[in-house]
Order: C-alpha cells, then structure tokens, then sequence
C-alpha cells in the first residue's frame, strides 16, 4: 500500500515506535509496519482514526480489542505487546505476521483439498478454542481476519469486535455489527453473541475453503442476511455439483456433516465451542489420513445436527407484509443511527400484540376506584342512555367511515402494488416462496451464465425493487450454468475431417502447425491443444499439429571417399549403412568403390549401401630357380603371372635353366603386374 503522503510514516511514537510504512487501513485504524526502537524487532502498529479518537464508542472498541487479544496467549492468536495514547490517537502495538491474508489464499487455490481446508481450519479452531476458554468471542472471523505468514504459521487477527461473555452489549438495537457473509443468524434476531456464533463464522469459512464459493449471496447485506436466517447452508459437495466445478477429489459424506453441524440455524443444534470444533476437525482430519476420501456414514451421521422441531431464531422476510390502514395516528421512535462500518438489517417481531384489556365485572370494584393502575376510571355521565348510545353510533359511523375512505385511498395509491422482490442469485424454490409472499406470479425462462451457478436467477423484468401490480406476472431467466462443449477426438484424422469435428461441436480451429513425423502421414492431425471429452466454452479455439510425413533427407555421393567417413554421416543424417566388400585394382583399399543410392532424397531409416574396396587382387611370386625354362614358364602362367624373359648366362652355350625372377620368390605383386623371369 502506498504510504507516500501518509503523515505518520517516518515519525516515532512514544520515542520508541519508528513507523515505517502503511501496510492496511480500515474502517476504524490504520495498520503500519514498525520498528521497536528500544528491543529492536520489526512489529504492527495499529493506530485509531484522529477523525474517531472522540468518539468514545470507538475508543472502548479499540481499547477492548487490545485487553480481549491480551488475555489470550495461543501460536494462532497475534500477540499484543503494547497500549498507548499519541497525540490523542489510541495504538495497538501487536506481533507483525509476514505474509498474506487467507482470503488472497481462497481467491488463488480454492476449492482446496480436504485435507488442506482441514489443516488451515484446525488453526483457526484452536485458536477459537484458547479464546473460547478464556471467554472471549471473536465475533468477526472470516478470511481477511486470518493471517498466513511465509513460514505457514496461521494467526487470527482483529478482536475490534470481540467480547467478553457475559460484557453489557455496545452495539444499538437494531443495528448488526460484522460481516454478512458469515454473519450467524441469531446475531441478525437480535440475539446475544456466545461462542457458538463463532463457531457459524468458522464453519462458512471452511465452506467457502472446499467449494471456492460463499453459501450465501445477495445484492446487499439485507438479502444476505435474510438468506442466513431462512436458509440452511448447502453441503458442500451439492454446491460443488451445482456450479459444476471440476475436482480431482470428492468431499466425504462426514465433511459435508461437520458444516452442516458448524453452521445449524438453531445455535442449540450447533458445535457448542471452539474445543469441540477443534476436537471434531482433528478426527475428520484423522479419517482423511487413514482411508482417503471414502465415505463413512457412521461418523457422518454422528456428526450431523439432530433435526430441529423449529428455528429458535427469529425470521426476518424480504419484504414487509402489506400496510393495513390505521384508525388512530401513531407517533414511531426514531431508529438510533448505524455506527461506522456497520449495516442494518430489519426484522419483524414474532412477539404478538398485547391483548386488550377485559371488562371487569361490576361486584369486582364496587367503590368505583380502579382495582390496579392499569384499570381504567371511567366517570359516570348523567346524560340519559338513549343520548349516549345515539352519540356512540354516530361515533361509529364516523370511524368506519374514515376507515373504509383511508382504506381505499391506500388501495388505490399504494395498497394494489407490490414491490419485485431480489431474486438473483437465489435457487428456484426460494424464488417461488419469495413470489408467492410479494403476490406475483413468475414466467421462467432459461440460458446459459458463465457467473451465476445453475438453478440459480440470473435477472428478473421487472428489476428488483420495481412496483408491479399485484398478481402480474415477473419474467425470470433461471441459469443453465456454463454452457460447455465436448472437445472431439480429432488426432489421427486429416485436416480436413478435424477441422469440420470442430465446427460441428462450436468450436474453432485456431494455429495449424506443420511438423514432419517418420511414421504418421502427411495431413493427419498429431495433436491438439485440448484433451477430447474436455469441457470448453462456445467458440474456444483450439491449436492444432499436423504432420507433413516423413522429413526429407539428401543423399550424398562418398564414391571414392573413405568408408569410415561416409559410414559415419550417413547414419548421422539418420540412415541405415550396409558395406559389402570387392577388390578393385583401380580403388585404394578402404575407400567406396560404389554407393547405391548415391543421390537425390531419402527418407530417415533407409539403407544407403556401399561396396568397399580391398585393392587389387595381390599374388605371390612361386620359386622358380632350377626349373628348366618351360616349367619355370608354366608355374608362372599357374599363378597368373604375366612375365618377360631375360636370359643372362656366363657359359658358351646357354643351359636353359631358370637362375630367379624379378621380383624375387615370395614377392607379393598386384595381378597383371609384369615380372622378369631369367634364364642362365
């Protein structure tokens, strides 16, 4: 929160609290985050209001939030370290909890687990419980009362409503201190607050954990309140049906059991305290651990309040009931004035009438005195009988006459009308009493909402708070809910096909991607951006991939190149290398003689063969000396030796015998070389 051009940042109250920055402000006090100059630690400073530091209403307020947190010394109970006065502004030096209120939580995860709404709600349980046994009722718990530090630690905060049981009421009649969201019906009758009214705050708060929503809403507090005290709050697992909310867990029958006993209209069917709720918490926590989120109708029926012959909180009606026409002039007491930041709800009085007082017979009071001062004295007139009793007729006559011009006046002006009452956001049962009490009749028609749950009112036509005349008729459009489609399976169909799937459904075809895929052919869908069966809006669009087949890799020639070499590119181009072998005396010996294929493109998993060379074919030079020259000749012609004859002899005349060959035996030579084979 912006605190630039806050003037108490940057001061020191009482020379020792260093202000440092505006953290929150509220409907009474400021929250600042400080620095204990004298023992050196970060802590909240929670100053009044310089507008309310005379309102001495708001001064008890602000002092009884520091003396109830104070009594109380819980790890779930912000501590309070300090009280003063500064200037005429009253502060509340208390411990400062880094971190985020649990209502930030809600709006980020809800619904949440079980057993995380469970956990969360045993800290507020307990520290309900510490507060309950030191007999102070919180009266205000609800989210934004619920600090969640960055370690996990969870701590409840503001006692600026709390209470000591038993402590005189401050609040005038007539007027509801809290918040109506969670708000429990016997404070809006009129009814003194004890721990059990915590314990309904405590039991809509896991409500709104588990579903993600508020089991009651309205267009104003006044509808909300209405609806707390005539309306049962729904188990949670219905309201997560209802709005068709998606989760990866069901909640147990036993969890909806412990809502339905934490929030029972008749506080008498109510958890009675803080130790039981915690108490009834730990062991639904304890069943979660042991068998997961199986039902168990034993414990749910053990938990579940006993049915009530009826409401012991008073009802309070949208409306009020018709206006009858007065035959006497009554002067009404001015309504005292709501106090800051609280809301005003009317109620109706169940109480009946005091009855007119009975004629006491005449021996009762012979002295002609009044037997008690609620007995009337009646003096005795002296006018003859038949007088009087012309001037009582004449009397009566005048009064029905006034009263029968009063009433028909009213009629015509007002008394033939009748007020819309507000019907949003209500389920049609409640609408039809609600019709029925403001004397209308509904036409209902339906479409779909993406805000307002299913079964539930949308709006009404006449608006809420409109005149009609009484017995018209109201449209009213009924929600239908989300209005969702099937995603189609459409991986594995061509392009084509996928796309009309798509449209046929309401949806639409968003970014087509190409991508080349070895196995599936060219223009078949390979995926999508939604999974099939999912639930989407009208004309969501979805992404798809479609394949263009296999890539297309080039071939290269390595004729004439190393064997190794084009082994080894060849299958990093992603193909398959078959190397046959063949002698070749025009190829060196490891280099490709021939590839097949050795261009164009392939696709990745084809073979390319290459015949490998080993060289010419080689021969060893066979032993010839000795050998007469024709034999000398034959052996070399066996061996396939191509050879020329060099005579070289010292005698006179030649001896025709072989003296070697050039090169020598065992000379290995290529086939087709020519050697020398000499004669002496």
């Amino acid at each position: 929160m912006n605190s630039t051009f806050d003037p108490l940042v940057g001061q020191v109250l009482d020379a020792r609290y260093e202000i440092v920055a505006k953290v929150a402000r509220g409907g009474m006090a400021t929250v600042y985050r400080a620095r204990d100059l004298r023992l050196s630690r970060v802590v909240a400073l929670k100053v009044m209001r310089s507008d309310l530091g005379e309102d001495d209403e708001f001064a008890a307020k602000f002092d009884r939030e520091a003396r109830s947190a104070a009594v109380l010394s819980h790890p779930n109970v912000v501590s309070i370290f300090d009280q003063g006065i500064s200037q005429g502004q009253p502060y509340i030096v208390m411990e400062f909890v880094d971190g985020e209120t649990l209502r930030r939580v809600i709006s980020r995860e809800a619904p949440l687990r079980p057993e995380k709404a469970l956990e969360l709600l045993e800290d507020v349980a307990a520290a309900l419980a510490a507060a309950h046994d030191a007999g102070v009722v919180h009266r205000d718990i609800k989210p934004e009362n619920v600090l969640i530090s960055h370690r996990g630690q969870l701590k409840v905060v503001d006692f600026g409503l709390a209470r000591r049981v038993g402590s005189p009421q401050m609040t005038a009649t007539g007027v509801l201190v809290g918040t109506a969201s969670y708000l429990p019906p016997e404070l809006v009758t009129h009814s003194r607050p004890d721990a059990r009214s915590d314990i309904y705050s405590a039991g809509v708060l896991l409500f709104e954990l588990l579903t993600g929503t508020k089991p009651h809403t309205g267009e104003n507090n006044y509808q909300i309140a209405y609806r707390h005290v005539n309306v049962d709050v729904p188990r949670p697992s219905e309201r997560l049906a209802e709005t068709g909310r998606r989760t990866d867990w069901p909640i147990p029958d036993y969890l909806d059991s412990l809502i339905r006993a934490a929030t029972a209209r008749d506080p008498d069917k109510r958890i009675p305290d803080g130790r039981e709720l915690l108490k009834q918490v730990r062991q639904a926590l304890h069943e979660l651990e042991a068998y997961g989120y199986a039902d168990n109708p034993g414990l749910a029926a053990e938990i579940e309040p006993e049915a009530s012959g009826g409401d012991l909180t008073q009802p309070i009606t949208p409306r009020p009931e018709r206006p009858r026409p007065s035959l006497t002039r009554v002067q009404r007491r001015a309504e005292p004035a709501p106090e800051a930041g609280a809301w005003e709800a009317e109620r109706v009085s169940s109480a009946p009438p005091d009855p007119a007082p009975k004629a006491l017979p005449s021996s009762s009071n012979r002295s002609g005195s009044p037997r008690s001062q609620r007995t009337p004295v009646f003096q005795v007139s002296k006018a003859p009988v038949h007088r009087k009793r012309r001037g009582l007729v004449a009397l009566l006559l005048v009064l029905l006459l006034t009263a029968g011009a009063s009433f028909g006046s009213w009629w015509y002006l007002s008394g033939r009308f009748t007020m819309v009452p507000a019907m949003a956001n209500q389920a049609e049962a409640a609408i039809n009493n609600a019709a029925q009490v403001a004397e209308i009749t509904l036409n209902t028609t339906s479409e779909y909402s993406e805000e307002v749950p299913a079964g539930q009112v949308i709006r009404t036509d006449p608006a809420a708070g409109e005149r009609v005349l009484r017995d018209s008729s109201v449209d009213v459009v009924i929600s239908l809910g989300p209005e969702r489609f099937d995603m189609p399976t459409v991986v594995g169909l061509p392009l084509e096909e996928a796309r009309a799937a798509l449209e046929g459904t309401n949806l639409a075809v968003g970014d087509v991607t190409e991508t080349w895929h070895e196995e599936v052919a060219a223009g078949e869908v390979l995926s999508a951006s939604q999974e099939a069966g999912a639930e989407l809006r009208r004309d969501t669009t979805i992404d798809l991939t479609v394949s263009q087949g296999p890539e297309p890799i080039p071939i290269d020639d390595y004729t004439g190149r190393a064997v190794s070499t084009a082994t080894s590119e060849l299958e990093e181009a992603g193909f398959e290398v078959e190397v046959t072998e063949e002698h070749n005396a025009d190829v060196r010996d490891g280099n490709v003689l021939s590839q097949s294929p050795s261009s164009g493109n392939g696709k990745r998993g084809d073979t390319i063969t290459l015949v490998r060379s080993l060289g010419p074919v080689m021969i060893t030079i066979p032993e010839v000396r000795y050998r007469s020259t024709d034999e000398a000749e034959q052996i070399l012609r066996d061996a396939g030796l191509e050879f020329d004859i060099q005579r070289n002899t010292n005698f006179p005349l030649p001896l025709d015998i072989a003296a070697g060959t050039d090169p020598g035996a065992g000379t290995q030579v290529a086939e087709g070389t020519r050697i020398t084979l000499i004669i002496s």
